[in-house]
């Protein structure tokens, strides 16, 4: 069934599909018009989500976490045990894993040297998601090593690094990119045991189940530790951090959809252009149905259908190109396609649509006014 038969039923619409088929060249410039619109505001509103998406990816559960180290106004050069047993007593049941730190060199087979971070604690598993091998709760022996570090020294399960004399088996190949604080490719992942030597703690992480918890805890060891004005222990809650960023890409993905508005702004005038011109030339014509009988209200509906239906197709064709772009985007950001699907994306392609039958209809309001108001004597002049 064409689109006329269907049509049929209802006059108005029938009429005003007729009247878009006359002019097809203006009346495609003017769907592609909306179409530009629509891909414009989709498109750029799905680069925003998959811009946010990929970013709180890459921040993982960074959110979760809360950051000590020595402050300010500290006697020592690190934290203490005393410190320490003090933040697991404010902390509740959350995970604390204290750590100290250091750097060294570690060098390949082939004689080339690899700078490295060095971090000692026990909770491995908690800090440290692994490629291959595995990340211990308790990390008495052995040892995990970035997979970047590893890859450029020819390091496997098994093989040893050295530290300060001793050797330690590698026991996990830590993911080069994670999104937990203190992650990387250049980390070696040693037992405390390693860093005996060194008295003090260099910072203390504290993982909790979510932001608020995170902020509850944060709090807590500021009361505890930094009396007044002093600053005994630097506190960082990340969970701040992940909300400024959070805010920043809303604040960045409304700024994409009014830049993508314009060109539908744009695609109005035009909407608005074709109207008027299809009215005055169809004059007569108008002239003629209301002097048959034809009501004002059936001329406004006519040519509101007019507009509507360049919305409704403009829209339709511009969603299905957003779509096609929205594919590519998030395969080329997020590297899942797939992930256009879900609401936080595939809404913009609502919103655009939505705001093509919008725009066209307020753009043929007033066309429709005009037309349907003239004087059936006056249009049959001309």
């Amino acid at each position: 069934m064409s689109v006329a038969e269907w049509l049929w039923r209802f006059p108005s619409a029938l009429m005003a599909w007729r009247n878009l088929g006359r002019n097809k060249v203006r009346t495609g410039l003017a769907a592609l018009g909306i179409v530009i619109g629509v891909v414009a505001i989709a498109s750029l509103g799905m680069a925003g989500a998959a811009i946010q998406q990929q970013a709180t990816a890459d921040l993982g559960s960074i959110g979760n976490q809360v950051t000590v180290s020595t402050g300010e106004d500290s006697d020592t050069d690190g934290l203490t045990d005393d410190q320490v047993e003090g933040i697991r007593s404010v902390s509740g049941d959350a995970t604390v894993v204290p750590q100290k730190s250091n750097f060294t060199r570690l060098t390949a087979r082939n004689g080339d040297e690899v700078s490295v971070s060095v971090t000692a604690l026990t909770n491995a598993s908690a800090m440290y998601e692994v490629w291959r091998g595995e990340a211990p709760e308790r990390l008495q022996s052995g040892a995990l090593i970035g997979n970047a570090t590893a890859t450029r020294l020819g390091l496997e399960l098994g093989d040893p690094v050295e530290y300060d004399g001793q050797l330690y088996r590698v026991r996990g190949i830590i993911e080069s990119q994670q999104g937990g604080f203190g992650s990387g490719g250049s980390t070696l992942v040693l037992p405390l045991s390693a860093l005996r030597d060194q008295e003090y703690y260099d910072s203390v992480t504290i993982l909790t189940d979510g932001g608020e918890e995170a902020t509850a805890v944060s709090d807590a060891i500021e009361a505890r530790f930094n009396p007044g004005d002093e600053e005994v222990l630097s506190v960082t809650n990340f969970g701040d951090i992940q909300q400024q960023v959070g805010s920043f890409l809303n604040t960045l993905n409304l700024a994409l959809l009014g830049i993508g508005s314009i060109s539908l702004v744009v695609a109005s005038v035009a909407i608005l252009n074709v109207m008027l011109m299809s009215t005055i030339e169809r004059r007569g014509e108008i002239g003629v149905l209301r002097a048959v009988g034809i009501r004002r209200g059936e001329v406004l509906r006519m040519i509101l259908t007019e507009a509507l239906l360049l919305g409704v197709i403009g829209g339709l064709v511009g969603a299905l190109l957003s779509l096609g772009v929205g594919l590519l985007m998030f395969d080329v950001l997020a590297d899942d396609a797939t992930q256009v699907l879900a609401w936080s994306s595939s809404r913009y392609l609502l919103y655009g649509f939505l705001f093509a039958v919008v725009a066209s209809l307020l753009s043929g309001l007033y066309p429709a006014w005009k037309a349907a108001n003239d004087r059936p004597v006056d249009s049959l002049r001309g």
